[in-house]
């Protein structure tokens, strides 16, 4: 075991949390540390039983089914296990308890698994961003978190470069849970002489000639496309004392249109610094004007003005007709470039993942689109964009100074 997972088997040897991610670079054995933990743990608890899983069947074999016969081997237990390739799985020769391989393609063969004795105690997903989404994840695990206590999920992967990758965007969500724990491990932490001569020169080579694919692959690094509109951004809780000295607040609107949502959030300038906090959302489709007006008067109970997309004027009307103090966004030739690029240009954006999770994933995944050809277009893409146009809509008045002629 590399000393960077000694913690970590700590923490689950004593069910200290229910959900792991591990998350690294090439050679960081996370793959290796999770077959040993599920393996000893199968052998420690006669109810255990194990579910190890990837996107396709037809990467079982020799991947995830090779590694699990290895911690066998390592841990000198072979004689106590027997294999089987058709169907895939290991036995536990003392209990007959299992380890089952299975891939998501077939997902009729992964619901209701029944075993002899016990339960699935363990889940392993390998090679996380393979799968098509954190839905299809969590449909299986509404299939197999039957039966038992204290079940212990692994979801190991190499995150993407893109951080509008779900594998990136779900790790944190979820990493917020307290039953949840995210590790992040590099190659840098095992001994040397488990990854050979060839790994580490090559490793070392890719430093030299491209630092930000080493950082990536190595480092197992979120270090993004190129892509990414906004790198001034901050994503961290906003405490309520910070928001009790924010002296004064923006409040924006974007409204929703059919399977849009509708989009409410608060801002608050920080002029000494240029840098803007945004806190606070309503985030929702299907929600009918009524029910907007009286979620919004909960967040801004002085009823303070708020600026909304003008597009929709009798919307603005009906929502005033309901009380709410709203007023239409000037807009005019060139204010949504001009407002991308002002929020682009502040030194930082401080945006609560907590109080407002939909507007940090908008921020964070927004993306230059690319031609065929992988050149970037023109522009900023439509879509998607919802919390980022209430955002331009609430600090219209602050990006208006300056100077700037297009908006007439």
């Amino acid at each position: 075991m590399a000393p960077s997972f000694y913690q970590l088997h700590q923490d689950i040897k004593y069910h200290q949390h229910s959900n792991y991610w591990l998350s690294g670079g090439r050679g960081s054995t996370k793959s290796s540390f999770i077959s040993l933990e599920i393996v000893l743990g199968i052998m420690k608890d006669t109810d255990a039983n194990a579910v190890v899983m990837r996107r396709y069947a037809s990467n079982l074999r020799e991947s995830v089914y090779d590694q699990y016969l290895w911690a066998i081997d390592t841990l000198d237990v072979s004689h106590l296990w027997a294999d089987s390739v058709s169907p895939m799985q290991l036995t536990y020769i003392p209990t007959g308890q299992q380890i089952r391989f299975k891939g998501a393609d077939k997902p009729e063969k992964i619901k209701s698994q029944k075993f002899r004795h016990g339960y699935t105690k363990y889940k392993h997903f390998e090679e996380v961003a393979d799968f098509k989404g954190w839905k299809e994840i969590r449909n299986i695990n509404q299939s197999l978190n039957r039966g038992g206590s204290n079940i212990v999920t692994f979801y190991s992967y190499n995150p993407p470069a893109s951080v509008n990758s779900w594998v990136n965007q779900a790790r944190e969500e979820e990493g917020r849970r307290e039953d949840t724990l995210v590790h992040e491990s590099d190659y840098l932490s095992v001994p040397r002489s488990w990854l050979g001569k060839e790994f580490l020169a090559d490793a070392e080579q890719l430093k030299k000639d491209n630092p930000k694919a080493y950082a990536h692959e190595y480092l197992g690094e979120v270090t993004g496309t190129g892509a990414e509109v906004f790198n001034n951004l901050t994503i961290r809780e906003i405490t309520d004392e910070e928001i009790s000295r924010f002296d004064k607040i923006y409040h924006g609107m974007d409204f929703g249109f059919a399977h849009d949502p509708l989009s409410y959030g608060d801002a608050y300038w920080d002029a000494a610094r240029r840098r803007v906090f945004l806190f606070n959302e309503i985030y929702q489709v299907g929600m009918t004007n009524r029910e907007a007006v009286k979620a919004i008067k909960k967040l801004n109970p002085m009823n303070e003005i708020i600026t909304a997309d003008s597009a929709e004027p009798r919307t603005i009307a009906e929502f005033r007709d309901y009380g709410l103090n709203v007023v239409g966004a000037r807009k005019g030739p060139g204010s949504r470039e001009h407002g991308f690029k002002w929020l682009q240009d502040l030194r930082e954006i401080v945006i609560d993942p907590v109080r407002c999770p939909n507007t940090a994933r908008e921020f964070t995944s927004y993306e230059l689109a690319r031609d065929p050809n992988g050149n970037f277009k023109a522009g900023y893409p439509d879509g998607n964009d919802h919390s980022i146009d209430k955002t331009r809509y609430e600090l219209e008045s602050l990006m208006k100074k300056g100077g700037f002629r297009p908006w007439k």
